[in-house]
């Protein structure tokens, strides 16, 4: 499986992993977007904890999955979003208000989009997940 878009792989691969059942996945190559996004899925409980293994040669990931995943996936293209039009992406790629999250990354890092309005600042939409 090769593409140009290893964060849209590992998404993919987790849900589907996710829809059948399994308890755990792999997801390779690796990146640092993509640990950040795994980070802050597993902070808001929407994956389990995961696992670099051999990072020195390319590596994969194990990610522990608790069946918390309903959707997610990348948002292509990479939309710039200022504070004022959240609300129009919500409605695009969310189920309901206040349900569910974005990734952003920012002048500040790779955050959720609620602590992203806290601090008044945009960004580049990178992923949802609900």
């Amino acid at each position: 499986m090769s593409s140009n878009d290893p964060l849209a792989n590992c998404l993919s691969n987790i849900l589907n992993c996710e829809k059948k059942g399994k308890s755990e996945c792999i997801v390779t190559p690796i990146s640092q977007l993509l640990t950040s996004v795994l980070d802050i899925l597993k902070d808001n409980k929407y994956v389990g904890s995961y696992e670099v293994i051999n990072p020195s040669r390319g590596g994969y990931l194990k990610v522990n999955l608790i069946g918390n995943i309903n959707g997610c996936g990348v948002i292509k293209p990479r939309f710039s979003i200022t504070k004022e039009n959240y609300e129009r992406f919500e409605k695009r790629y969310l189920p309901a208000k206040g349900f569910g999250l974005f990734i952003v990354t920012t002048s500040s890092g790779v955050m959720l989009h609620s602590k992203a309005l806290e601090k008044g600042i945009g960004g580049k939409l990178v992923a949802y997940c609900y």
